[in-house]
């Protein structure tokens, strides 16, 4: 936890909004998952991809891939549509198990969230239904078997 904290009080700083998804948003939830990259969905706009990067930046992290936030910003629908790159990914080289995947699907304002305190600092976390639609559409194992945890939580 003391990693999320970290990258969002990075993106506090930086004020941008974030929500985080995935696994993590799933054990935050109240289900039992583990997983160490957290996945944030962000805003899609130019600026706030920038924005975004350099955050992650500050906290040491770096993109897995050779690509800038204009680039991403630019070439977005062909990167999803003919790569599937539908996250980009941030690591700290020297420790791999600090990761980052900026959400790439949807832009953070059209999602469902909640806030959580978690040390006291309030996080968004997409809803419970928002996660399941996100889950179902990715339809990976580890996905489906979330979703059956998540709908055990309703």
């Amino acid at each position: 936890m003391i990693f999320l904290l970290e990258v969002i009080k990075a993106f506090r700083r930086a004020k941008l909004s974030c929500a985080v998804a995935g696994g993590y948003a799933v054990s935050l939830h109240g289900a039992v998952r583990g997983t160490l990259d957290i996945d944030l969905m962000v805003s899609l706009k130019p600026k706030h991809l920038a924005a975004a990067e350099a955050a992650l930046q500050s906290i040491g992290l770096r993109s897995r891939i050779p690509v800038s936030a204009e680039e991403i910003s630019q070439f977005r629908q062909e990167y999803l549509k003919k790569r599937n790159l539908i996250a980009w990914g941030f690591v700290d080289p020297r420790d791999p198990t600090r990761m980052v995947d900026l959400l790439l699907l949807e832009d953070v304002s059209k999602q469902s969230t909640i806030t959580k305190k978690i040390s006291g600092v309030p996080i968004q976390i997409l809803s419970i239904p928002s996660l399941i639609k996100m889950k179902k559409a990715a339809a990976r194992p580890q996905d489906l078997e979330d979703v059956r945890a998540l709908e055990r939580l309703r």
